[in-house]
């Protein structure tokens, strides 16, 4: 008989970094001041729950935040984990594109060499398979909007198919049951 593990998952969006929210983004940038500042915050709001492990995107502003939200555990980096990779539209305003159909699982549109969309949330939703052979209690993740998107589509279903205000804000955290 199959023992079954009843596994938490607290998925963290990353703390501001840059005023890149107002374009595309592919930079490996660090926090900012204000980014910091949030991170301390949540990490004073969770630090009731404890974690086996965390879990974290390798791009410097998540592991910044895992480093903050830490304490005692060990960080563990997993690329895929990285936001939707955004192609040629880096540095390009996010207007060059139809924001919605950008995040629609069923579009067919493809917009220069970013990811395709199933092809990102392929790859996220191979760590969450990957991750439930594992044997931890409770996991925290750090990563990107994009990824809580995939999660949202994972732990939710794609319903209509329409990402776009899906994803959870900065410094927002959510638990999942895997």
């Amino acid at each position: 008989m199959e023992e079954v593990f009843n596994e938490s998952i607290y998925l963290k969006t990353w703390s501001s970094f840059t005023q890149c929210i107002k374009r595309y983004n592919n930079e490996d940038e660090d926090l900012t001041e204000i980014g910091i500042k949030q991170a301390i915050e949540l990490s004073k709001k969770i630090s009731n729950l404890s974690f086996d492990i965390i879990i974290s995107s390798p791009l410097t502003r998540c592991v910044h935040t895992a480093k903050i939200l830490a304490k005692n555990n060990k960080i563990i980096l997993d690329n895929r984990l990285k936001e939707r990779d955004c192609g040629n539209l880096n540095k390009m305003p996010l207007e060059v594109t139809n924001r919605k159909e950008y995040w629609n699982y069923y579009s067919s549109i493809f917009y220069g060499t970013s990811e395709n969309i199933q092809s990102f949330f392929k790859r996220v939703y191979n760590f969450l398979e990957k991750l439930k052979e594992k044997n931890y209690k409770s996991v925290l993740i750090v990563a990107h909007s994009g990824v809580s998107k995939a999660f949202s589509g994972y732990f939710e279903g794609i319903q209509d198919g329409n990402f776009l205000n899906r994803g959870l804000k900065n410094c927002e955290i959510k638990e999942y049951e895997l």
